[in-house]
């Protein structure tokens, strides 16, 4: 009885200290300080410094002030925001399970709350591999000759017009888009398609007020309309058990079957990743080379010499794209200097400490991707556009266009094979003109040339 009762004394001695322990551990971790900065005015925080001005400004001068970690208050939360490659690689890749990516929610019920963007676990790693599955490679090498067709009509559709380039570029890349997850066989849908999601789009940065004549009320009425239209084309794929290594084909042929809401999900949110980020990069590439007389004429040469290697009937080959160095950098460059994403949203799912500070749960992280790709220290003149910084491979964690670790954007590989495709018949046979003041930048949400960059666009004579 005396060994029952001792034993009994130590196991609650033991639980007891274990306990004490912990609560001096949180104790201790409430005890750590918030990063330096300013919340603001309640609620509003500082939300009108950043929209009311470049918000680059806003970040560089903040991490001016305070380093490269600093507290804010945004959008109706707290953030912290973190400007150094080592916290980028903490919150994106070491740390990633302590983060949870976040959207505002008006855009999570426009997108579907079943989307890649919305999730962590399992659920998204089985989404991303399907993703992946059909932007590999191996996936998109028999794809060239259709991206081709699209980029051929495309630029054939400008000849002898004065074009908004980020509009046009925006329906380049919407075809390509759809092409690349509907395959070339769905025709019947697809014009409805288009005028749907035309409708949602213009809902994506309203007031979440759904009440008739909204926008937001317009766009969810065009989200149902979305989420019918990819039934019926799953539907008909089901009649006539079409195979195809496309998207929806990668969707509809998983192990686990998705759910037809799954799939609408996520086919929305790969058109709304795949339209305007592409569009954007494409904008800013036709700037810097119309800027850069002598990178405009070495990225010219280097895709008229694939053409007379080819032959002048020749359509690119996949092999054709990877032999394009140049004019990869140039792309390199301009995702730098752009940098059409400047930060992305995380969300702490619990207390977290970084560099003595703490993240308090729930609180908004933020890693500043343009404040990194604009680091001297890592970039020398880092305004300058010079393609020639890539002759050398950037060192991790400091050039991240397309975000880092579980989260990155799984279309990368589509995106600059779409763009690596399009300059190379926009060099060789077409000419451009800036209309007007090309000098201005506007911000709707990502950075562009003031106006969409107006151009005059003619083939070559």
């Amino acid at each position: 009885m005396a060994a029952i009762v001792t034993t009994l004394f130590l196991f609650i001695s033991f639980f007891s200290f274990i306990w004490v322990l912990a609560g001096h551990l949180r104790r201790g971790r409430r005890r750590l300080p918030l990063p330096p900065g300013s919340l603001g005015w309640p609620y509003i925080g500082e939300t009108f410094q950043l929209y009311s001005q470049n918000p680059n400004t806003f970040f560089a001068q903040k991490q001016q002030r305070y380093g490269s970690v600093f507290k804010t208050h945004i959008l109706g939360c707290p953030c912290i925001m973190i400007s150094s490659p080592e916290g980028a690689r903490f919150v994106l890749v070491t740390q990633a399970h302590l983060f949870k990516p976040t959207f505002p929610a008006s855009k999570e019920k426009m997108m579907g709350p079943q989307a890649l963007f919305f999730h962590q676990g399992d659920y998204h790693m089985k989404l991303r591999k399907l993703v992946l599955r059909a932007f590999l490679p191996e996936s998109l090498k028999p794809k060239v000759a259709d991206i081709e067709t699209v980029a051929i009509d495309s630029l054939a559709s400008w000849d002898g017009n004065t074009i908004n380039t980020f509009q046009e570029m925006k329906t380049y890349a919407f075809n390509v888009a759809l092409l690349s997850i509907f395959g070339k066989d769905e025709l019947p849908f697809i014009e409805e398609l288009k005028e749907a999601y035309y409708t949602l789009e213009k809902g994506y940065n309203s007031m979440p007020i759904n009440l008739p004549g909204t926008l937001f009320n317009k766009a969810m009425k065009a989200r149902k309309r979305l989420s019918q239209i990819s039934a019926e084309i799953i539907s008909s794929r089901r009649v006539t058990k079409m195979e195809s290594n496309d998207l929806l084909g990668s969707f509809m042929g998983a192990k686990e079957a998705l759910t037809d809401e799954q799939i609408a999900d996520n086919v929305i949110g790969v058109i709304f990743a795949a339209r305007d980020t592409t569009a954007s990069v494409l904008t800013w590439i036709i700037k810097y080379l119309g800027e850069n007389p002598r990178f405009l004429q070495a990225v010219t040469e280097e895709q008229e010499a694939i053409v007379k290697s080819n032959g002048e009937k020749k359509p690119l080959s996949w092999a054709d794209t990877k032999n394009m160095p140049l004019t990869s950098r140039v792309i390199q460059e301009t995702l730098r200097v752009a940098t059409i994403l400047s930060f992305t949203f995380r969300e702490a799912v619990e207390d977290v400490e970084f560099e003595g500070y703490l993240i308090p749960k729930g609180w908004k992280v933020l890693p500043l991707f343009r404040n990194i790709h604009h680091s001297p220290d890592i970039f020398p003149d880092p305004e300058k556009f010079d393609p020639s910084r890539f002759e050398v491979a950037p060192k991790p964690n400091t050039f991240m266009p397309f975000g880092n670790g579980i989260h990155s954007c799984p279309g990368n590989e589509l995106a600059k094979l779409e763009i690596l495709i399009l300059l190379h018949h926009l060099t060789t046979k077409y000419r451009w003109t800036v209309m007007g003041s090309n000098n201005g930048i506007q911000y709707s949400p990502f950075p562009l040339p003031q106006n969409g960059l107006p151009i005059k666009f003619s083939v070559k004579t």
